[in-house]
């Protein structure tokens, strides 16, 4: 998925300098954004008071939403580098194609998982027989320096492994919990788990006290160590837990996000996440020129062209908040 905001604003990630050493209970709320011209999404990260949570550096939630009269999503092409896009659906299909051939369609809590490494352009749609409604997430992680430059490619993922507690059922998207791993290719210490709770389920994940984690709420309500979490926001809760008490007032549904803080220090413009305004500068070039991140063929629609980059000078940064 696209950042499709015409004037992006930079985004410093990255760094362990403001990085909450201990555990907290900090509540993000979520910013409004459309995408293309019929959906509408809640972004979570980057926020003003958090910009990453590990290696995730970039969280949208979206629907759910009623499509059965319309389009839905309609993403046209366009490029990514030095990052993973992880498409993640409750309800609904999403089309993928991408500059290395891949034609996919992700359904419901299977793993689409994009590694952009040095350029890669993609496209995503509803297929024209669709569900009625869409609802997901779609999140995006960093990759660190020694991965960056990879070559691009996309896995799908139709079967992942389940950890289950009474009145819990959490499948692993990315990483490691409580002893199952995903089979997505991880490049850091990271997890991204679902969550399904029952009602009334009174459940302690276990954590590891080395990684700072955060809960996105996707549907219903549950109480996150005590705080209650509604869909559309994220409850931030820093590092040093070794467990996580999570009791659902509702049927609910979660995502656990966490890793290891990000060591260094990022620029992340639209679709982007480079180093040095060199790097960004010249991605851009690449794309409104052609070159690079290939070619996205089948889809019915013309490539997003770039925004403008800033009058500024583009840094990188440590952990801004």
């Amino acid at each position: 998925m696209s950042n499709l905001d015409r004037q992006p604003v930079p985004a410093a990630c990255g760094g362990r300098g403001f990085v909450v050493a201990e555990p907290v209970r900090e509540l993000l709320s979520p910013r409004t954004v459309q995408l293309g011209e019929s959906t509408e999404v809640r972004r979570l990260l980057p926020n003003l008071g958090r910009r990453m949570v590990g290696a995730w550096c970039f969280v949208d939630h979206y629907g759910p939403d009623d499509i059965a009269d319309e389009p839905g999503m309609q993403v046209p092409p366009h490029p990514h580098m030095g990052l993973q896009t992880v498409s993640w659906l409750h309800q609904g299909e999403v089309l993928h194609r991408d500059s290395t051939g891949s034609l996919q369609t992700i359904r419901p809590r299977e793993l689409g998982l994009m590694t952009s490494g040095r350029a890669i352009s993609h496209s995503e749609e509803s297929p024209k027989a669709h569900a009625r409604f869409l609802h997901g997430a779609q999140l995006w992680v960093a990759l660190p320096d020694a991965h960056r430059h990879t070559d691009p490619h996309f896995e799908h993922h139709a079967d992942l492994p389940v950890v289950t507690a009474p009145g819990l059922e959490a499948t692993l998207v990315l990483g490691t919990l409580d002893g199952a791993t995903s089979p997505g290719t991880a490049y850091t210490p990271i997890v991204g788990a679902d969550l399904t709770l029952d009602r009334g389920a009174d459940v302690r994940l276990p954590l590891e006290p080395d990684f700072e984690y955060a809960v996105l709420s996707m549907a219903g309500e549950a109480h996150v160590d005590g705080v209650p979490v509604l869909p559309g926001s994220m409850l931030y809760l820093g590092c040093g837990r070794t467990d996580l008490p999570i009791r659902a007032e509702s049927d609910a549904g979660l995502m656990l996000l966490g890793g290891e803080p990000f060591e260094e220090e990022l620029i992340m413009f639209w679709n982007w996440i480079g180093r040095t305004q060199e790097e960004i500068e010249q991605a851009r070039h690449d794309w409104m020129t052609g070159t690079r991140f290939g070619e996205v063929k089948g889809y019915d629609g013309a490539p997003l062209p770039a925004p403008e980059l800033p009058a500024t000078r583009l840094k990188p940064r440590g952990r801004v908040r």
